[in-house]
């Protein structure tokens, strides 16, 4: 069977993992890779690969997996999915998922194309536990405990501060789903802290959080893309109370993105045009191999 050809837009930490992930998938292959300069940089990984900073540069592309920061997935899915390109990405704002969604499908039917969005571990992987669990017991309470541990996504919102040369942000779990943010951030030289400060908290990324802004000296003496989730859920199977499922993991945060991303290229193949989230899709469909064969080794 033809492998699925594959471009990873970006290459952050979300892409580099992502390549990793097609690299090992033999249903795949890598046709490129998408940067703003256009060439490989410092990457030796990427001698072996054709860096372009145009896709139309790379020939037939089945799924571009845009390893971008969340505020720039709209306008780059967009483009590719007129373009006939399908696509998948890891947005990770929760608030604004059902927006980005309704705003793609349209796109994407037009273009004969397949968005999935937020197709990370949270939202993501996390979300199909969330729903099987709701399945399980329709009436309830679910807690997702995320940390300790380094959120991608609000590091990369702080980093882009005015001033700010580095930035890490750790998501510590309270309990019931409720969650501090700890942001450790490396100042430019003559910039000033209390507006940094200033302009993280309010940043809708961490206003509604309780979130603590810390000047340090070097960000990598602190570095760890370590991560990790702890789901539990208490309720009602059809009249039945005192139900509880719990779910937990301890990963590195980038590598089960890139993963997670990776699946949902081999998903995308297999749906019709439009804009879909992972609960959308049949879980069978993130796997590789023979439907028949992992039907007899998973049901």
């Amino acid at each position: 069977m033809e492998k699925i050809k594959v471009a990873i837009v970006g290459y952050g930490n979300i892409g580099r993992y992502s390549l990793e992930a097609v690299q090992a998938a033999s249903d795949m292959e890598c046709v490129g890779i998408v940067r703003r300069s256009g060439n490989a940089g410092e990457y030796k990984e990427l001698q072996d690969y054709k860096v372009v900073s145009d896709i139309r540069e790379l020939g037939k592309v089945d799924v571009a997996i845009l390893a971008t920061p969340s505020r720039k997935v709209k306008e780059n899915a967009e483009k590719y999915l007129q373009m006939g390109i399908s696509t998948v990405d890891s947005f990770d704002i929760h608030t604004h998922i059902c927006d980005l969604r309704a705003a793609l499908d349209p796109v994407a039917k037009e273009g004969k194309a397949v968005s999935i969005i937020s197709a990370g571990w949270d939202p993501g992987s996390d979300s199909i536990v969330r729903s099987l669990m709701q399945a399980l017991a329709p009436r309830g309470i679910t807690y997702t405990n995320f940390g300790p541990g380094r959120s991608m996504g609000h590091s990369v919102v702080a980093k882009s501060k005015d001033g700010v040369e580095d930035a890490l942000s750790l998501t510590i779990p309270k309990g019931n789903g409720m969650h501090r943010r700890m942001v450790y951030v490396q100042l430019e030289e003559g910039a000033d802290f209390e507006k940094v400060c200033n302009d993280i908290l309010s940043d809708p990324y961490f206003s509604s959080d309780e979130t603590h802004v810390m000047e340090v000296d070097n960000i990598e003496d602190l570095n760890d893309v370590g991560h990790g989730v702890a789901m539990a859920r208490k309720g009602v199977s059809g009249k039945t109370h005192n139900q509880l499922f719990k779910f937990s993991m301890k990963i590195n945060n980038p590598a089960l993105t890139g993963q997670a991303l990776a699946a949902s290229a081999r998903a995308a193949m297999k749906q019709k045009p439009g804009c879909y989230t992972m609960i959308e899709i049949p879980v069978i469909d993130l796997l590789e191999g023979d439907r028949e064969d992992l039907i007899k080794h998973l049901v």
